[in-house]
């Protein structure tokens, strides 16, 4: 009788992904705290304690790092949503398993993209 085919992760190795994602996610959420705090200035000296010249120059500086900060908040937040949804799928079993083959994603690729809801194959056909 032939082998069949794996078609989920086990236990073990959903305890090792759901630590990746941990791992990720509280990185991510550092990182994300430390843009919304930049984006509101919290934490730093701004140019409300200098001269008008300088004032002037800097609001547009100012402006433009504050949108900046703010795109990145919001591909951090983006980020942060597919990692919990990751952790989800780790939970519900159905974690590593590509939403459009239905075969499991190689380990590598969820190593490096924990998140992942592909697999390379599905990856590509997409282009």
């Amino acid at each position: 009788m032939a082998e069949t085919e794996k078609t989920r992760y086990n236990d073990e190795e959903l305890a090792e992904f759901k630590e990746l994602i941990i791992q990720k996610l509280e990185k991510a959420r550092k990182d994300y705290d430390t843009l919304k705090a930049s984006i509101t200035n919290s934490e730093s000296n701004d140019t409300q304690d200098t001269s008008p010249t300088f004032k002037v120059l800097e609001e547009g500086a100012s402006t433009l790092s504050k949108e900046e900060s703010s795109k990145l908040a919001q591909r951090q937040q983006k980020f942060i949503s597919h990692l919990e949804a990751a952790l989800l799928r780790v939970q519900n079993k159905t974690y590593g398993i590509c939403r459009e083959t239905g075969k499991l994603i190689s380990k590598d690729r969820l190593r490096a993209v924990p998140h992942a809801t592909l697999s390379i194959e599905a990856k590509n056909n997409q282009v």
